[in-house]
């Protein structure tokens, strides 16, 4: 199992500003989710508010300003755009102030390439053949969410799902508008005539369905993680619910235990006839015989109203 490496991750806004000497980012720059950034935007906002009562701050975070502000004291060529600091686009000045809700590059780049920039995972673990990416959050129902902007994330499945059940013919999901409980049905796959539900992994309005997933099913095998995404969420109470959810290295724990538990239900039922070299193949489903489909959903993935 390959660990997560710290070092590799990228620089924080803070750090990238100069505000901060040394600081990493390990949210994927979701900074709403990010203790730090909070607790940093506490105390820029009360030394601003004590200059703007003519009261000099004292003490070591006297100095502290808002990142954005920092950088619109350097010269143009020089204000990042917070799409290149975040690793999406090669280098690009921002020429609004960080306002970048008047930003027309900003709405284009949402628009246009949101999907296919920030989608992909910086580095996957490897669990005994099972793929999962850095920065996810997953549910013990085996469907993952990915942290976007503004109260938004991803939905899709895990690799241990695709791998023991797919590839799919057929994706059922509500529609746009429909609201979502944690916990409770969300999607329904089907193969073949056979159907398994997921759960919601967190509470949330569709915003978007993957029209490319519900036309070619199978892409949610060939890539869940990226291209086989299936819905947007918007989800406004986000934090409490990322609670209930697994993260780095609760999802590895979770995952290895979930495939140590498929090692021993094959070697029940199958003397281990599906698995090679301790990795586990795809397509287990087609790959077992004489075990059933409503037999490998009611093992490992939990069914519920």
């Amino acid at each position: 199992m390959k660990d997560y490496i710290k070092e590799d991750s990228p620089a924080c806004l803070w750090m990238q500003a100069g505000v901060v000497k040394k600081k990493k980012c390990f949210t994927q720059f979701a900074c709403t989710f990010c203790r730090f950034d909070r607790a940093m935007t506490r105390v820029c906002r009360s030394n601003q508010a004590a200059k703007d009562q003519g009261i000099i701050p004292l003490g070591k975070k006297a100095n502290l300003i808002f990142w954005k502000d920092k950088l619109q004291k350097k010269p143009l060529a020089k204000r990042l755009c917070v799409h290149h600091m975040k690793g999406a686009i090669d280098f690009k000045a921002c020429p609004k102030s960080y306002h970048c809700i008047d930003c027309e590059f900003d709405q284009y780049f949402n628009d246009q390439f949101k999907v296919y920039t920030l989608l992909q995972p910086v580095q996957f673990d490897d669990i005994s053949g099972i793929s999962l990416p850095v920065g996810y959050y997953f549910s013990r129902g085996h469907t993952w969410i990915k942290i976007e902007e503004d109260g938004m994330v991803r939905m899709g499945i895990d690799d241990f799902a695709t791998r023991l059940l797919g590839p799919f013919d057929t994706l059922s999901s509500p529609l746009m508008g429909k609201k979502l409980i944690q916990g409770k049905a969300a999607i329904t796959l089907a193969r073949q005539g056979h159907k398994v539900s997921f759960v919601a992994p967190v509470n949330g309005v569709i915003t978007e369905v993957n029209s490319h997933a519900r036309k070619k099913p199978g892409l949610i095998s060939e890539a869940p993680y990226t291209d086989g995404w299936i819905l947007t969420l918007y989800c406004p109470d986000l934090k409490e619910e990322l609670k209930h959810l697994l993260f780095m290295n609760s999802s590895k724990k979770f995952m290895d235990s979930a495939v140590t538990h498929l090692y021993s239900f094959l070697e029940e039922k199958t003397q281990l006839a599906a698995a090679d070299g301790g990795a586990l193949v795809s397509d287990l489903y087609k790959n077992l015989s004489g075990v059933s489909w409503n037999e490998l959903v009611k093992e490992f993935i939990p069914q519920v109203p």
